[in-house]
């Protein structure tokens, strides 16, 4: 009986190493940094440097765009977050904000904060309040229009044939004119990566 109980005793134990080591949530440690610029596929999902190459095509025909190069000032942009148009969850706000920062970084046209409309409203409201100095003051009346808005959509057609995977991604952004409503500007990228299936 003795036995039999120490028999029992080490086959649970032995069962919970084994269930301790296949299951579970894994850790990863011994961690170094990576250079983002690097392409390392490692898997079929969209990655940061599909995004690198998107964003950097967009802005060199944005800026190369006649009505952008020729113009005597900096046209001044309201950004449209990009459409995700895919069935994959992309971090659309972190396209846009992307482009958006190369095309400020160039200094060939600047943007309009639309985002911190609602804010800079509170901020009038408080100026007008009396609890700010009157040389300090910021009033209503001087923000800058925009000639343009930057919009787009990122799209993709995925491809099985047997063994291979074929991933095809689109992205189109237009920069419309304000006045005339007329596309000054437009540009397309197109990118398709190719996997093979790994059998199990």
């Amino acid at each position: 009986m003795q036995s039999i109980k120490i028999i029992s005793f080490f086959g649970i134990s032995i069962g919970l190493v084994l269930n301790s080591g296949c299951g579970g949530p894994k850790a990863y440690t011994d961690g170094k940094y990576d250079d983002p610029t690097q392409v390392r596929l490692l898997d079929d999902r969209f990655n940061e440097a599909d995004m690198q190459q998107m964003s950097e095509t967009i802005v060199k025909a944005m800026v190369a765009c006649p009505e952008v190069r020729n113009a005597k000032k900096p046209p001044v942009v309201i950004v449209e977050r990009v459409q995700n148009r895919t069935e994959d969850h992309i971090d659309m706000l972190s396209m846009t904000n992307k482009i958006q920062t190369a095309l400020i970084k160039t200094r060939k046209v600047k943007f309009v904060n639309k985002s911190q409309r609602d804010t800079l409203e509170e901020e009038y409201q408080y100026n007008e309040s009396g609890y700010v100095s009157g040389p300090t003051q910021k009033k209503r009346g001087n923000q800058i229009g925009a000639d343009y808005i930057l919009s787009g959509s990122l799209s993709t057609n995925v491809q099985e044939v047997g063994e291979k995977k074929l991933i095809y991604y689109k992205i189109t952004m237009n920069l419309t004119n304000m006045d005339t409503s007329v596309i000054d500007c437009t540009e397309d990228y197109e990118l398709r990566k190719e996997y093979d299936k790994q059998r199990i």
